[in-house]
């Protein structure tokens, strides 16, 4: 076989072959220097072979860059993976298209006790009978330590040994599919980890004096890093059978080229898709509000698939919590469920208090509804507030389930984070592992600072490096059965099939759709339209009433109570419902 590396840093490169342990040298092979800042050799590495590269007339090993598995860690020697040798079954999966779709959002090492992806094979029963179509993995690459959210990540190309690597990753993905369900892999190409990152060592994947938000910028410029990160992506699809990405934080990419990468993802992704014969999708999040990221090529866009609605999260949350600082502020606006519902965007161009700016565009009437990804919690809402607390935590049974109403009815493509379907009372906190004593410490220590600047008590926020802090994250299975849990995971399996059964919940286009907000006694009353379908969810202290389409009856009811009389739906305060006439 042909090894290739891009070591244009390098006066000299040797591929180190080891035993088995990984701690002994069997030979080192010379590599050529090639064109371009490429050093190539034909060897042959066996399955599971141990071997990493020396640069210069040094001794140390440095992991492979496109190492497909790190059994001893990102700082150790890698092992070589052949994806061919893998029996797939799902030689028969046709895919799914993220229209009408349910995204669920889970983080590997806390969705089960195990914190493993065969143990996570076990509860797929869980997410088909939700009426879940998309499972969406938080990063699963490598990263030093053991648990950590997966943002951390240093080696692209591998799958975290704890999770069980790159074979049980390949698992996942063929029972998932048996399952009916797609898989949505979480990458992160704007930034790399603070421990095990020796590209740089290799060549200039960083951007010289250009930072954002987690450290040194990706350098887009260079031909060989935009390969590296548009192969990782055609890998996942391509060798994991793996049917869409979550590109994480693309304003973070900065690029001024005429083709920015992302739109040459979704170009060789489509192309991809059109090889396979199967939906693949790409979906980013953004704080840009700029619709071109979905719009098509052929109208000047990127042509990715959908974009994550911020928005519409600090909307519905606003609206179930009351919580009113920081960017939540201007939501508060009694418009912004009218225009985030009708809309998309709430920030179309318009001043943002928390920016000191204007922000954002709107979007064309044009673009489908579903190619916005709209959620009432995620990893991030709820890891990055000081104590990683959900909105299970503080709210009734009644706020619980109006948010399920609102996220399950509204225009986007809904998304739910694992446990809130049950309303799960753990928490999902920020967990590290780094095994380094001073960047534990200053991770600590600036995770305090961060929250003393917001206002919060110092006191409630968890130790990040603390065993026990990854340990409560972990979902706790014995709740779906409980009582109040049980109904409330009863109510989302109702209204997942509610959408799959009314054709007004995933109308891709705008026609029909109208919203309101009015203010009543004690809180405000939310009605949603679409078509003669009407979700009306009343979070006021007094009974609402808003008036349905002839023939129509309730589809669904969240409190006793509720009467449709006349052509009048009636909800008690706390309640919501669904009305339309019968298909």
């Amino acid at each position: 076989m042909s090894i290739e590396l891009w070591a244009p840093k390098a006066q000299r490169v040797r591929l180190r072959r080891l035993d088995e342990s990984g701690s002994n040298v069997v030979e080192d092979v010379e590599l050529a220097a090639e064109a371009g800042g490429w050093w190539g050799t034909d060897v042959s590495l066996a399955d599971g072979e141990r071997y990493g590269f020396v640069l210069g007339d040094g001794d140390d090993l440095r992991p492979d860059p496109r190492s497909r598995r790190q059994p001893a860690g990102v700082h150790e020697a890698s092992a070589w993976f052949d994806p061919s040798t893998f029996s797939w079954t799902d030689a028969a999966w046709t895919g799914r298209q993220l229209a009408g779709g349910l995204i669920y959002e889970l983080h590997l090492g806390t969705f089960t006790p195990e914190g493993t992806l065969d143990a996570a094979i076990g509860r797929l029963d869980h997410l088909v009978d939700l009426g879940v179509t998309h499972v969406e993995l938080l990063p699963v690459n490598g990263f030093n330590g053991v648990w950590n959210w997966g943002y951390d990540g240093v080696l692209w190309y591998t799958v975290h040994e704890a999770y069980g690597g790159p074979a049980a990753y390949q698992r996942f993905v063929d029972a998932a599919h048996a399952a009916g369900l797609a898989v949505v892999q979480d990458v992160v190409y704007n930034h790399l980890g603070p421990s095990g990152n020796y590209l740089p060592e290799f060549g200039p994947y960083l951007r010289e004096g250009s930072r954002n938000t987690w450290g040194d910028s990706i350098n887009l410029d260079e031909d060989a890093v935009r390969s590296y990160i548009v192969e990782n992506a055609l890998m996942w699809m391509r060798d994991h059978h793996v049917d869409g990405l979550r590109l994480d934080a693309v304003h973070a990419l900065l690029d001024e080229r005429p083709v920015h990468v992302l739109q040459e993802i979704a170009e060789r992704t489509d192309a991809l898709s059109a090889h396979r014969g199967i939906p693949l999708t790409t979906i980013a999040e953004s704080d840009m509000n700029d619709p071109k990221l979905i719009l098509p090529r052929e109208a000047g866009g990127y042509g990715l698939t959908a974009q994550w609605s911020d928005d519409w999260h600090h909307t519905a949350h606003v609206a179930l919590t009351g919580e009113t600082i920081g960017y939540y502020e201007d939501f508060a606006a009694i418009e912004a469920f009218e225009k985030v519902s009708e809309g998309g965007f709430f920030h179309d161009g318009t001043y943002s208090s928390f920016r000191g700016s204007a922000h954002g565009y709107p979007i064309p009437a044009q673009v489908p509804n579903w190619r916005l990804v709209t959620f009432a919690q995620d990893h991030d809402q709820i890891g990055n507030r000081a104590a990683g607390d959900r909105i299970s935590q503080s709210l009734p049974f009644d706020r619980l389930a109006a948010a399920a109403v609102l996220t399950l009815t509204a225009p986007g493509t809904p998304m739910l984070f694992m446990g809130e379907e049950w309303g799960a009372t753990t928490p999902w906190q920020f967990f590290t592992s780094h095994p380094e004593p001073e960047l534990g410490e200053a991770t600590a220590k600036g995770r305090v600072e961060e929250f003393e600047k917001m206002g919060w008590d110092e006191s409630v926020v968890p130790d990040p490096q603390d065993l026990e802090t990854f340990q409560r994250s972990k979902l706790d299975w014995a709740e779906p059965a409980a009582d109040g849990h049980a109904e409330l995971l009863a109510l989302y399996r109702e209204l997942a099939k509610l959408r799959r059964e009314r054709p007004e919940l995933t109308d891709p286009s705008r026609h029909g759709l109208s919203a309101r907000a009015l203010e009543a006694a004690g809180g405000r009353v939310y009605e949603l339209h679409r078509g003669d379908l009407v979700v009306l969810v009343n979070l006021s202290n007094a009974e609402a009433a808003v008036p349905v389409a002839s023939g129509a009856g309730v589809l669904l009811a969240t409190v006793d109570g509720t009467v449709l009389e006349d052509g009048l739906l009636t909800v008690p305060a706390g309640g919501a419902a669904i009305a339309a006439p019968a298909l």
